[in-house]
């Protein structure tokens, strides 16, 4: 079961990457929970619950205030119902014109072949510095 976990997830930074956000949101439980990291830009609506959450609080935002954001994920840790994602985040930011280049980690759990969490770990620091938004901006 836990490889067909780690296709779900690889299937949605295939869609992300392709800009499907309705496949992304297709492979979400309509009851998923997402976290973004604390101190993140996107952390204000935390926990956002459900796909049409995660559309307006984070997918609308990046999409508005990006140029080129994009998830890499470099590596797909197999914990079972657990998928772990370990990765670079790029992209600029439009109202700064800076480049964002930050590690980023992402904690995923399945059920019945749907995303059910999601928990988003990143370089916060970094991008505070490319944003301007943050304490350490």
């Amino acid at each position: 079961m836990s490889e067909a976990n780690v296709a779900v997830v690889r299937g949605l930074y295939e869609a992300f990457a392709r800009g499907d956000i309705p496949a992304v949101l297709g492979a979400m439980s309509p009851d998923i929970v997402w976290n973004e990291a604390e101190n993140f830009i996107y952390a204000d609506g935390n926990p956002y619950k459900g796909p049409q959450a995660v559309l307006g609080g984070v997918f609308a935002r990046l999409g508005g205030e990006w140029d080129d954001f994009a998830a890499k994920p470099d590596e797909y840790l197999d914990a079972g119902d657990t998928v772990v994602v370990l990765g670079r985040y790029g992209g600029t930011f439009k109202a700064t014109g800076r480049s964002l280049d930050a590690w980023m980690a992402h904690v995923w759990r399945i059920a019945d072949g749907r995303a059910v969490e999601f928990r988003q770990l990143v370089d916060t620091l970094a991008a505070a510095r490319v944003t301007g938004v943050g304490a350490s901006a």
